[in-house]
C-alpha cells in the first residue's frame, strides 16, 4: 500500500511514517522502494505502527521505543525481564500521576482563592493566612 493509504489506516500523517522509517522503527519488512523510488508498505507496517502507537500511549520515549522494538524483533527478553520493565513503567507513571495530582491541588487552591477574592474577601484573607502558617 502507498504511504497515504497507510497513514489514513493508521491514523497518522505520511510525515510521521517517514520519520519512523528514518529512525529505524520501520525496516525492509515494512517498506520497500519501487523502481520509481516510491515507498510501498506491507501489512506488517500497519501492525508495527499499531504497536508503536500502543507504546507511545503509555509514555514511551523514542529511545525506549527503539529498544523495545529491537528486543521485540530479536525476541531476546525473558518473560521475567518484560514483567520487570512493566513494573518499572508502572512506577514511573505513578510518580508522574503524583506530580500531576499535586499540580491539580495547587491549581484548585489558586482557583478557590481567586474566587474568594472576588466573592468573599474575608475567606480569601483566611486562606492566605493559613497558607503562610504552613511550614515548608
Amino acid at each position: 500500500m502507498k504511504i497515504q493509504e497507510l497513514a489514513d489506516k493508521a491514523g497518522l500523517t505520511p510525515h510521521t511514517i517517514r520519520f519512523y522509517e528514518k529512525e529505524g522503527l520501520l525496516d525492509s519488512r515494512h517498506v520497500r522502494r519501487e523502481e520509481n523510488n516510491y515507498r510501498t508498505y506491507s501489512d506488517e507496517a500497519f501492525e508495527r505502527l499499531k504497536l508503536i502507537k500502543k507504546f507511545q500511549g503509555i509514555g514511551c520515549s523514542l529511545a525506549e521505543l527503539k529498544g523495545i522494538l529491537q528486543e521485540h524483533d530479536a525476541n531476546t527478553q525473558t518473560n521475567e525481564q518484560v514483567i520487570e520493565w512493566i513494573c518499572q513503567k508502572i512506577k514511573e507513571i505513578e510518580g508522574k500521576k503524583a506530580e500531576y495530582d499535586q499540580m491539580l491541588e495547587t491549581l484548585n487552591w489558586m482557583l478557590e482563592y481567586r474566587m474568594a477574592l472576588k466573592n468573599d474577601p474575608e475567606k480569601a484573607h483566611a486562606m492566605m493566612t493559613a497558607l503562610h502558617s504552613i511550614k515548608p
